[in-house]
């Protein structure tokens, strides 16, 4: 579970979470018997809420690995909706496939192998919900390609912000925020603070954060 809180917090979460079906089940026991990164259940949980909450018709999701994020949101956005997955590796992205045609869903996906900043300028939005789970160095990349694309509204969500897999302490993240010139060189950490300085102060956007899972900056289009 979560670094960000207690294990009493993590025994909540684990009882009041969506429940899942038997293809996200299937995903996470592939995910920890393969020790690959996903956002995790109480992260998917949250997705599907703020989903849920905007009406969300149309997601595109920024690095998609076999389908995990997305596939929490895909019954959300109805018969008449899209998901576009995007994946550099063709197997993950197969897998994704597969997992969406078994649950029922693939009517409503769309796959796109490669770059993802690339496979967005195919496609025209709005967009009601973008989430941001590639390399962080690009996440003000990802942003702006799909700023002017998002949904009044809508909302854009990074994921694996406030405990990456790298090694920092608080005291790193609190000098990054405030640009101290003393802080420890930790490239990953200065990414997620530059995507969260740009968006903070993005115009049209309101961004907080929220302590679930690895952490995530959530950027409303007001």
């Amino acid at each position: 579970m979560s670094k960000l809180h207690t294990d009493a917090t993590d025994s909540i979460l684990s009882l009041t979470t969506s429940e899942t079906d038997d293809i996200l089940a299937e995903m996470e026991e592939q995910a920890e018997q393969d020790d690959f990164p996903t956002v995790g259940h109480e992260v998917g949980s949250f997705l599907r809420l703020c989903a849920r909450l905007i009406d969300a018709e149309t997601v595109f999701e920024f690095g998609s690995g076999f389908g995990y994020s997305g596939y929490w949101v895909a019954p959300i956005v109805g018969e008449d909706g899209t998901v576009v997955l995007t994946e550099f590796d063709e197997d993950n992205l197969a897998q994704a496939r597969s997992y969406f045609e078994r649950g029922g869903y693939a009517d409503r996906a769309t796959f796109e192998v490669g770059d993802a900043l690339e496979a967005v300028q195919h496609h025209d939005g709005p967009f009601d919900l973008v989430l941001l789970d590639h390399e962080e160095e690009r996440y003000i990349d990802a942003f702006e390609a799909v700023r002017e694309d998002i949904a009044p509204g809508g909302i854009v969500i990074a994921e694996n912000v406030l405990y990456p897999d790298v090694e920092f302490t608080s005291a790193d993240f609190e000098a990054y925020l405030h640009n101290d010139g003393d802080a420890n060189p930790v490239p990953m950490l200065e990414n997620v603070v530059e995507y969260f300085h740009h968006v903070r102060d993005s115009p049209g956007f309101e961004t907080t954060v929220i302590p679930v899972g690895q952490g995530l900056f959530v950027s409303v289009r007001t």
